[in-house]
């Protein structure tokens, strides 16, 4: 686990004191912008929760993200001003295990509406490999090996979607009937992307992909993949001799094609491996935000794209 990314609770609650305080000072004209008429005021930590507090809200919602896009989400370091914000929202919608920093913000917040993504579907532990022999590791998570990376899986983000959708209910009670079916037409969205992968992923060449970014865990064991981590969650880790002489085995054994990277991140790691494996290499978006860089210009677009190139990487018939 990546040291750095950990913030002493003791710093953010110091932030939190100072947060409030410029929060208090702030002018009328400034609350006022951040208001938008009558509308739920809903902070998402990163792009994964804005895409469904954005679709389930709709126009009933302001949404705000702590995470500015071509960030990169787990290393968010918040400004006094976001944390003392939190106290300030109608709604806040974050993922446990992804940003420390906002964890630990969000235990001071007084929002009375504070939505956790990884409490409204089942957590599973993955290690380096996933959808194969599990190798335990290190996450920040509820516990060793906690996954958070949902959202990658569209069964469990759909099942998180009707999590989130129910507590907007509870939150705006006044426009329930049109989160209700703001949520029922996202579902099935995502319900065709799952189709979409179980078909386009039935008859393949190998089943194994190798990335630098240990994110695809779910997606794997979703539709029998096998991921094959360089180097766990740290997407800029850089590999052991042993990992890539394992790696090199495993490409050879399992006729294993591609090397992928993320937008987000450096491709250094996943060229090196590549060039000393003999392998290509092409982007496998861990969609933990959306940039000019990215295959699409939402979470359903850019699944899609990652389809592709899984097809293209893993020979799809």
């Amino acid at each position: 686990m990546n040291k750095r990314r950990l913030i002493p609770t003791a710093a953010v609650a110091g932030a939190v004191v100072l947060g409030l305080t410029a929060l208090s000072a702030c002018s009328a004209s400034d609350v006022a912008d951040r208001k938008s008429g009558d509308r739920l005021n809903v902070v998402a930590s990163f792009y994964p929760m804005q895409f469904l507090a954005e679709r389930i809200g709709g126009s009933h919602v302001s949404v705000s993200t702590l995470t500015k896009p071509g960030t990169e989400p787990h290393d968010l370091e918040l400004s006094p001003r976001q944390i003392g914000g939190l106290s300030d929202a109608d709604f806040i919608l974050y993922l446990k295990g992804i940003q420390p920093a906002v964890d630990d913000a969000i235990k001071l917040s007084e929002s009375k509406h504070t939505v956790d993504a990884a409490q409204l579907t089942t957590l599973e532990a993955h290690g380096t490999e996933a959808g194969g022999e599990e190798h335990g590791h290190e996450h920040e998570g509820d516990g060793p090996g906690a996954d958070p990376h949902i959202w990658l899986d569209p069964v469990k983000y759909a099942e998180v979607a009707k999590g989130v959708g129910k507590s907007l209910e509870k939150a705006d009670p006044d426009h329930a009937t049109d989160y209700r079916k703001n949520t029922d037409a996202l579902v099935n969205e995502l319900g065709a992307l799952d189709t979409a992968y179980k078909e386009g992923l039935r008859n393949t060449t190998t089943r194994t992909f190798i990335t630098t970014h240990s994110a695809f865990g779910y997606l794997a064991e979703r539709y029998g993949l096998t991921q094959e981590g360089i180097a766990g969650i740290d997407p800029e880790a850089e590999p052991s001799p042993a990992r890539i002489s394992a790696l090199h085995s495993i490409a050879q054994k399992r006729k294993v094609t591609t090397v992928f990277f993320e937008t987000l991140a450096s491709d250094k790691t996943a060229k090196t491996v590549a060039r000393d494996t003999g392998l290509r290499t092409d982007v496998l978006d861990p969609l933990e935000g959306i940039t000019d860089k990215s295959k699409g210009d939402d979470y359903i677009e850019v699944m899609r794209s990652n389809l592709a190139a899984l097809q293209k990487a893993l020979g799809a018939k």
